[in-house]
């Protein structure tokens, strides 16, 4: 099980507070040198922040990464959910193909990405997986945003992996490219996260969407945090709190718990 800490900070600014919070949760410390890091946002739809993570915030992540691992290649890679478009729209209507070309930062459609096929007798309803090869090979950064989940009850880090999932066994009956997901969502997460959780996870709780994952009320006033583990149990069980929502009451995070990391943790709050 992961060391459970997790560390906070309120935001004056992203760029003042980003890099003394990842300092403080000593992300440079666990990425091996030269390892390929791949950040991996919330882009479920082509909507705009909060709905999806913003471009300043990754651009931001990719300034620190570049600053304290000048040796470590970073990639940006998202599988969204749309049957419409593929994961390139979302990336130019939100600003992240040019923040990838400003960067010179490879873009990957994880939809598109050649796959392993994965077996875990463990798992319940999902005892075959398929996902992304690509994710044996990198240290996974996820950087999802704090938001409520009309069939999830969340959806934060955990959730987030389903961007890994391809449609092309995964969309089901459903009118959305990950449909299957839809059916025992919570052991679907749980699973999923059994064969790959983040490594990390920086979760932008700037704002916080307080009913649904695609549309509804905001948080009011505005959570105004940046959260940070290397416990994907341990920052879903405070995301959900900050949501005002149990986290034994989210199947997912409550099966979790003590398997893939822990939820009975206290935040370090970082000035």
């Amino acid at each position: 099980m992961r060391n459970p800490r997790l560390y906070t900070t309120p935001i004056t600014s992203l760029q003042e507070n980003l890099p003394p919070l990842l300092d403080a949760a000593g992300l440079p410390n666990l990425i091996p040198s030269g390892k390929t890091i791949l950040i991996k946002p919330n882009l479920v739809e082509a909507l705009a922040p909060p709905v999806t993570t913003p471009v300043q915030l990754a651009a931001l992540l990719v300034d620190y990464l570049q600053n304290r691992l000048p040796g470590n290649p970073i990639l940006i890679g998202e599988g969204t959910g749309s049957l419409q478009y593929d994961t390139h729209y979302p990336f130019q209507m939100l600003g992240y193909t040019d923040l990838a070309a400003a960067k010179n930062i490879p873009l990957l459609d994880l939809n598109q990405e050649k796959l392993t096929k994965r077996e875990d007798t463990r798992c319940k309803r999902w005892p075959i997986m398929y996902l992304p090869a690509i994710l044996d090979e990198v240290f996974l950064l996820s950087v999802p945003v704090l938001k409520a989940h009309t069939l999830a009850g969340v959806t934060l880090t955990m959730k987030n992996m389903m961007g890994c999932a391809p449609p092309s066994h995964f969309r089901g009956q459903g009118g959305w490219g990950k449909s299957a997901f839809h059916r025992q969502i919570q052991e679907a997460i749980f699973d999923l996260n059994r064969y790959r959780t983040p490594d990390f996870t920086l979760l932008d709780a700037s704002i916080g969407m307080a009913k649904a994952h695609l549309w509804g009320a905001h948080c009011e006033p505005p959570v105004n945090q940046l959260v940070a583990s290397a416990d994907p149990v341990a920052i879903d069980a405070y995301g959900a709190a900050l949501l005002n929502i149990d986290w034994k009451n989210i199947g997912h995070i409550h099966m979790a718990n003590s398997i893939l990391g822990s939820a009975h943790t206290a935040p370090v709050e970082i000035p």
